[in-house]
């Protein structure tokens, strides 16, 4: 692709009327260059068994291709059709609830060896009478794929001889390594393996999560396998992945481990909902992005984000507008809505499109045309635009799923269980509102020492593989940054019963053997109170280095100084005392620490703290890693991010997320602001309207 991408989900069979024609004029009214299709009718296109009707594909091809509009095809094979749920009803997931009742989408077993025939076929029928056409650019593979939770006796049976290949047919091993004697839940020969829906053994069950995940991997390289029997080498493989849902886009994917699924695409996609109005902060765009972005380091699709969505998302003026610029910010190369019109019934009936029901233009329709000619306009200088990220956050399906089944359960003002996203989240959206852009890393990620510093949050299951590489980044001069609940058990979620943080705590310099809920607990400098709990030692003293008076401020509240939800007794053994805790009980513990480890450093925040405290923890690793000229002088609702464009050139995105109009001084090269054509000089003030942005490129002069 040579331009930005701008365009929607159009479905011309789920219109009450005929309204082709109208929509493709105001589609090029609103700058709109691509739509997608196909992926959501299965039914249409094959109404009974062995019966293909492609006429209304046919003909949106026909009509967007006479006007030079892209299409993306998606497999329809998301949602089946009635006939073959009549005929082989077992194609249903059978989940720990039960077998499945036909009506929702995303309900069939992927495994299933029917629904594979009749996926298989239908794709090869829509590949035949669409990979030759010239509007057609790419394919998408299924939708938001998951394994719907499907837990049958195929399932098991499968997942039987993956422990058997894994474990080398040891049955005593499996049963050591899982803890299964517990209850005696102990396994004595292959064929009584019991069915795992019902397990309390939390080894065995996240074990089974991940198996459940590799079938992701399985069913999208199979389908990408088939299309590339018929794309041409023009033609990309993309799919729309989508995150841990909370009524919008949070987290990492607890179904999907994303890392190994987008290993057949040609390029990444996304599927990226938030919420608008005053709760638009922008961080689901970024982490979303980020997250995608990573996948193969490269740019990525947005193949579905909200126009008007629900009611009580439908955006103010400008807000559009923000969110289709900070998609590009993170390295987007397409913004594509969900879709052009609203719909008139069924489920979806109230999720609405660029259109609303009387297919009139409207408020957003008319902000989305500024986008679309904004996009054509600049595309030659944001298209493939290339970030350089110093920070990194590692994340992890395993530890995500250990955590699970083994919650941190806080008391009952901090609202329940403490989830691995929710840690996740507290570190990523600290770093976006200082403006700190962040790459993410997996645990097969082999490229750790491009990075100043990483953030491991919660890492709590973990191969000793995976904490060495670690250890050794940090020895190789890097940053590491870990909190609480990390390397305490390993990849089969059996509780490491050396000293904690097992491996790790040679890097990190800190050991601890008790951990609690804190109750009452404050932070403070460990200078502000004499010396804490420590391993006498002549190397580290438990004051502050490089001439800081403390991590925390005189400004800061005594309210922002507490732990939160979990917290670990942290002896330092060697590592030097940041942050200890101030309690009668508990303040000869130290609750952040800083270790010298061959050429890097490693820090270990045993709790969680207010989103202030931990701004100012970051703030402090990060400066100490070398990166505090990266730190811009503003912070959130001014959010800056940047990249590289074909030119070489650096382009800032300034966006502000607030009702209100903000002020930022540029301070790099001279620019020209994309969106007015007007130099930029550094030093200038730049002004931002409500939810405005401004786009600056530096001239390279």
């Amino acid at each position: 692709m040579d331009h930005l991408l701008y365009g929607a989900a159009y479905y011309d069979e789920y219109m009450p009327c005929e309204r082709l024609a109208e929509d493709v004029k105001l589609m090029k009214k609103a700058g709109v260059n691509v739509v997608r299709i196909a992926e959501s009718t299965w039914s249409t296109c094959e109404p009974q068994e062995g019966v293909f009707d492609f006429s209304h594909v046919e003909r949106v091809m026909d009509a967007m291709e006479e006007v030079g509009i892209h299409v993306i095809i998606g497999t329809p094979t998301y949602a089946v059709p009635t006939w073959m749920v009549k005929s082989y009803p077992d194609v249903l997931a059978t989940t720990v609830r039960g077998r499945g009742i036909y009506g929702a989408r995303q309900i069939m077993d992927i495994t299933h060896p029917v629904y594979r025939f009749y996926s298989e076929r239908v794709i090869r029928k829509l590949m035949e009478h669409t990979a030759h056409r010239k509007c057609v650019i790419g394919y998408q593979v299924d939708n938001e794929t998951k394994y719907y939770g499907t837990a049958g006796n195929n399932v098991q049976e499968k997942f039987v001889k993956y422990l058997r290949e894994k474990f080398h047919n040891d049955l005593d091993a499996l049963n050591a390594e899982f803890g299964l004697d517990y209850w005696s839940n102990r396994i004595n020969a292959w064929e009584d393996f019991p069915d795992v829906r019902g397990t309390i053994n939390g080894s065995l069950g996240a074990e089974f999560e991940k198996f459940q995940r590799t079938l992701v991997d399985d069913f999208l390289a199979w389908q990408a396998g088939i299309i590339n029997e018929y794309r041409r080498e023009d033609q990309f493989i993309t799919h729309n992945f989508d995150f841990e849902w909370r009524g919008y886009s949070y987290g990492v994917q607890t179904d999907v481990d994303h890392y190994h699924a987008a290993r057949p695409l040609t390029i990444a996609g996304a599927d990226i909902y938030h919420p608008t109005q005053e709760d638009l902060t922008g961080k689901e765009i970024a982490f979303g992005g980020d997250l995608i972005r990573s996948l193969k380091r490269s740019n990525y699709m947005i193949l579905e984000t909200e126009a008007q969505g629900f009611p009580g998302w439908t955006p103010y003026p400008g807000q559009l507008r923000l969110q289709a610029w900070s998609h590009i910010a993170s390295g987007a190369e397409s913004v594509m809505y969900w879709h052009w019109h609203s719909i008139h019934n069924s489920l979806e009936t109230y999720w609405k499109g660029l259109l609303s029901h009387d297919f009139a233009e409207n408020e957003t329709y008319r902000e989305a045309c500024t986008i679309g000619r904004d996009f054509n306009t600049h595309s030659e200088k944001l298209i493939h635009l290339r970030k350089k990220n110093r920070a990194a956050i590692l994340v992890s399906n395993e530890a995500l799923t250990a955590l699970k089944w083994f919650g941190i359960e806080a008391t009952a003002s901090d609202h329940g269980k403490l989830s691995y996203n929710d840690v996740v989240r507290w570190i990523y959206d600290a770093l976006y509102e200082m403006n700190v852009e962040c790459d993410f890393l997996w645990p097969e990620s082999e490229h750790l020492e491009e990075y100043d510093v990483i953030f491991v949050p919660a890492l709590y299951a973990a191969p000793d593989e995976l904490l060495r590489k670690l250890c050794s980044y940090t020895e190789k001069g890097g940053t590491l940054f870990v909190t609480f609940k990390s390397g305490f058990a390993n990849e089969y979620v059996k509780v490491n019963h050396d000293v904690q943080p097992h491996i790790l705590r040679d890097c990190l310099g800190v050991e601890y053997h008790q951990f609690t809920f804190p109750k009452n607990v404050g932070l403070e400098n460990a200078a502000d109170r004499g010396g804490v709990q420590q391993q006498e030692t002549t190397e580290h003293t438990p004051e502050m280095t490089d001439g800081c008076s403390g991590i925390i401020s005189e400004s800061e509240t005594l309210c922002g100084r507490e732990a939160r939800h979990f917290m670990e007794l942290l002896i330092p053994q060697g590592a030097k005392v940041l942050l200890k805790y101030r309690h009668p009980a508990w303040g000869s513990y130290a609750a952040l620490t800083e270790h010298t480890y061959g050429k890097g450093k490693a820090y270990y925040l045993g709790c969680m703290t207010g989103s202030g405290m931990l701004k100012e923890i970051l703030k402090y690793v990060l400066g100490c890693a070398g990166m505090a000229e990266e730190l811009e002088p503003y912070s959130y609702p001014v959010i800056v991010r940047k990249g590289k464009n074909q030119a070489g050139h650096t382009v800032r995105f300034y966006m502000n997320y607030s009702g209100e109009e903000q002020r930022a001084v540029y301070l790099h090269g001279s620019a020209e602001e994309l969106l007015n054509g007007q130099r930029v000089e550094s030093g200038e003030e730049l002004v931002l309207p409500a939810w405005g942005v401004c786009i600056l490129e530096e001239c390279g002069c």
